[in-house]
């Protein structure tokens, strides 16, 4: 059973309300409500609270940096080859290009890294503003320094036009970029609905449910209390399985409901079931996906003990080198094939999610070695930053 622990605030937060008593008070409290759940509705910060998905993309991540450099230059020297006649005019012409793009490009960078986590929480007109003002000013700023430089005889009206043009393309590139990586996260959003889909699915699949459930029942007379606790396993487990797969969740949260699930199939399998967890450099702060690690941990169960018929162990050990995070599961490589097909999803589901999340920043590496099968599981560490009111935790002496 996973218990909560209310923090004090709760407390407090609960004692006007417990003040106002009275019939006289319903019509306002009603009204509170319904300005509250209003207000919730306009200040959501998250995807799954109603927030819509931020226009600006994620410009600190490695993966998004390169897949907007390496396009740039090589339209650039395109361009550049397009409109000579020689091998050095061409490379003339790219270099001039260059000038400006680089400089722009890098700062454009590093400007909506820094601006993205504060304009991504204000309108829509603002951060489309932002998204491409910032590369159309940087852009002009630049042109006005290269044009010295490179065209320093221009007339008035020439001058402008000259750096009106490429304040324009700045923005207009800016502007394709971004419509870029929404359509591309529009495009990998289905693998969000089918991991919370898939794995519901496979949690309510009759050889789950009616095993636990013949389990809970042959315990309900020797050992009721224990009958309870995977009742109320069961509960949560269902719970956060009905949970949006795109909200991030802190790491510690995510253990919690591994060792349920565990928990659960521990009664069913006994003794072939053993797991060793290590924890101590565990970051638990650390966000990630929803329903990461339980599909992995499940497919840890489902190939490497169920066939055997003898002891085995699942090691499951949570680090953080430096400001990754870094996950290894193993477990050992059955003798035979399970009788019954495997969840297919796991793998392939959590790297999409991983692509969309982390791009190039995660990495997800299976591998035999020996007798034994090891899962690899590294993204990076960012950390929880608004305060839980409610902690889970997982308590196998219940």
């Amino acid at each position: 059973m996973v218990q909560t622990e209310p923090t004090t605030s709760q407390y407090k937060s609960g004692s006007p309300a417990q003040g106002a008593g009275g019939n006289g008070g319903a019509p306002a409290a009603g009204t509170a409500a319904a300005d509250s759940a209003a207000a919730a509705a306009a200040k959501a910060r998250r995807q799954t609270e109603g927030a819509p998905a931020p226009v600006i993309p994620d410009t600190c991540n490695i993966g998004i940096v390169l897949r907007v450099l390496v396009p740039l230059n090589v339209l650039a020297l395109l361009v550049a080859v397009a409109a000579s006649n020689a091998p050095g005019e061409a490379l003339s012409r790219f270099l001039s290009i260059a000038v400006i793009l680089e400089p722009v490009a890098l700062g454009s960078l590093a400007v909506l890294c820094a601006a993205r986590k504060v304009v991504n929480a204000m309108p829509f007109w603002v951060q489309w503003t932002t998204g491409c003002g910032v590369p159309a000013l940087l852009t002009l700023a630049t042109a006005l320094i290269v044009q010295q430089l490179l065209e320093p005889d221009l007339a008035d009206g020439q001058r402008l036009y000259w750096l009106a043009t490429r304040a324009l393309t700045g923005a207009v590139v800016a502007w394709l970029f971004i419509e870029y990586f929404r359509l591309r996260a529009r495009a990998y959003s289905p693998s969000f609905s089918e991991a919370r889909l898939q794995a519901l699915q496979a949690r309510i699949r009759p050889h789950f449910l009616f095993n636990s459930l013949n389990t809970v029942l042959g315990l309900m007379r020797r050992d009721p209390r224990r009958a309870e606790a995977t009742l109320e396993n069961l509960a949560d487990l269902f719970r956060v399985f009905m949970r949006d797969a795109r909200e991030l969740v802190p790491l510690d949260d995510e253990v919690v409901t591994c060792k349920e699930y565990l928990a659960i199939e521990q009664l069913r399998l006994g003794e072939r079931l053993q797991v060793v967890w290590r924890l101590d450099g565990m970051p638990g702060d650390a966000l990630l996906p929803s329903l990461l690690l339980q599909p992995l941990i499940e497919n840890a169960v489902h190939h490497g003990i169920e066939p055997r018929t003898e002891t085995g162990e699942i090691h499951i050990t949570v680090t953080r080198p430096g400001e990754r995070v870094r996950v290894e599961i193993v477990n050992p490589v059955a003798p035979s094939p399970p009788v019954r097909p495997g969840n297919q999803m796991a793998l392939s589901n959590v790297r999409e999610r991983l692509m969309l999340l982390y791009d190039m920043e995660a990495e997800l590496k299976t591998g035999v070695e020996g007798d034994r099968f090891r899962l690899l599981l590294e993204f990076p560490y960012r950390k929880e930053r608004r305060r839980r009111d409610v902690r889970r935790y997982f308590d196998p002496d219940r």
